[in-house]
């Protein structure tokens, strides 16, 4: 599991445009808020996302990233629907959620399986995990996250 105060594992992965999002590209420029939800669509994480767009102005210096696993096109649909100002991670092939320890042993209705267990990492501008939000409660979330970033 990853650490506060550790470097954040740099990936290049496809945005709902399919276009290339390196994280590292962010370096010596911005904060990166990196969320990683379950699934687009659902309510949970159309909540949070959706939160994360009401207070995206106060977001000044940090870029927000969303992180699941669907493909770019479901994305953009996403995006289109609910006017998300911020780009979606298309991580299909599960590298950048392995990487960030989120794709875990989950249980639901008594049936286990393997999907993301929503959290958030906040990375400073040298490329450093700065705070780990782990198992997301969506309700304040968001204002969790600004109160974070205002200690940076």
């Amino acid at each position: 599991m990853l650490k506060e105060g550790t470097k954040a594992p740099d990936f290049t992965a496809a945005d709902q445009a399919g276009g290339k999002v390196k994280l590292s590209a962010f370096r010596g420029k911005k904060n990166v808020v990196l969320y990683f939800y379950p699934k687009d669509m659902t309510p949970g994480c159309t909540t949070e996302a959706c939160d994360f767009k009401d207070q995206h102005k106060k977001f000044k210096e940090t870029v927000v990233l969303g992180v699941s696993i669907d493909s770019a096109e479901r994305h953009q649909r996403f995006i289109d629907k609910y006017d998300l100002p911020f780009d979606l991670i298309a991580d299909t092939d599960q590298k950048v959620v392995n990487k960030y320890g989120v794709w875990q042993e989950k249980k639901l209705y008594g049936k286990t399986f393997m999907g993301i267990v929503r959290s958030t990492f906040i990375i400073d501008k040298t490329g450093v995990i700065r705070k780990i939000f782990p198992k997301v409660k969506v309700k304040g979330h968001v204002s969790e996250v600004l109160d974070a970033l205002k200690a940076l």
